[in-house]
């Protein structure tokens, strides 16, 4: 008996010494920072330091690159610039590996089917039939545009029956607001700008699309390295369990980061699901995606939903 105890503590030990080795071999984590539209987790991650509490004992220093945009996300995996990308939507993922880039999805960062809208402030348009022959401005190959080519087919539309203009999410609002388009695709804080400048919502995602975003890591680095990635997620878990135990904390926080007013990122906050579990919805979700994807031009080969997602305890 007392064999088999000596065994096992030294066994715990070794592996103890084993993962120190092991993470003692990477010098730097990159974790992109995304904070916009209300990435709350991020923000508590990046306000609280909890990713260097975590890696910096063991010498590892940890970056937080400013790449909102998906596709920098996945060029900064791919070039082994940044291991996680802490916020990606799941459009982005999608491109990434079929063009060749190495990575997983290890979680799911948001859902927030309500959060993405179709504005217009033109009193002429007041639903989404409305648009047929008007120009509509947003980020192409995004949840955003997916929202657009669901939402004119729920109501009888083709992509071809209207003007789509690719632009960025911010000069798209702004085009929408002079009136140098009739309308725009929004997330986040804009959506609420918009509205305080006559601005009205056409149509959400809901009911449309789950809008979720990801967490994705670089394939080799996944391989290499998965104690480092479950302690990742370890700190992520942490990060939504002090949302959850302190959530007036968090919101002040996010808040503060954001520009926005408690008020209104209290407002918001409801419209988020930050709950990291894979679900069989998800999975669906992605395939849904990849479909809007190749029928729209953007995608030209399918790649394995499967093999993608990989489940990290």
């Amino acid at each position: 008996m007392h064999r088999t105890k000596g065994f096992i503590a030294a066994l715990l030990l070794a592996c103890a010494f084993a993962g120190a080795a092991h993470a003692a071999g990477v010098k730097e984590i990159g974790v992109t920072y995304v904070k916009s539209p209300l990435n709350v987790p991020a923000i508590v991650e990046m306000k609280l330091g909890l990713f260097e509490k975590e890696f910096g004992p063991d010498g590892i220093t940890v970056t937080h690159p400013d790449l909102n945009a998906g596709p920098k996300q996945t060029q900064a995996i791919a070039a082994g610039s940044v291991q996680f990308a802490n916020c990606l939507g799941n459009t982005s993922a999608l491109l990434a590996a079929a063009g060749g880039v190495d990575l997983k999805i290890i979680g799911i960062f948001s859902r927030a089917p309500e959060a993405f809208t179709i504005l217009a402030k033109n009193p002429a348009i007041s639903s989404v039939k409305d648009l047929k022959g008007k120009k509509i401005v947003g980020p192409k190959g995004t949840l955003l545009h997916q929202l657009l080519i669901a939402a004119l087919a729920r109501d009888g539309l083709k992509p071809t029956d209207v003007e789509f203009l690719s632009m960025g999410l911010m000069e798209g609002v702004a085009a929408m607001l002079s009136g140098s388009a009739d309308a725009a695709l929004a997330a986040g804080p804009a959506v609420s700008k918009a509205q305080e400048q006559g601005a009205k919502i056409l149509s959400t995602g809901k009911g449309l699309l789950d809008a979720s975003t990801v967490i994705a890591v670089g394939g080799p680095f996944l391989k290499e390295h998965p104690d480092l990635v479950a302690r990742f997620m370890k700190v992520h878990k942490s990060a939504l369990a002090f949302m959850k135990e302190n959530e007036k904390e968090a919101l002040r926080i996010t808040a503060e980061e954001t520009g926005l007013t408690p008020e209104g990122a209290a407002k918001m906050y409801p419209l988020y699901d930050f709950d990291v579990t894979i679900r069989p919805s998800d999975i669906e979700d992605l395939r849904k995606t990849q479909e809007f994807l190749i029928e729209n031009g953007m995608m030209e080969r399918r790649v394995d939903i499967e093999s993608l997602v990989v489940r990290v305890e």
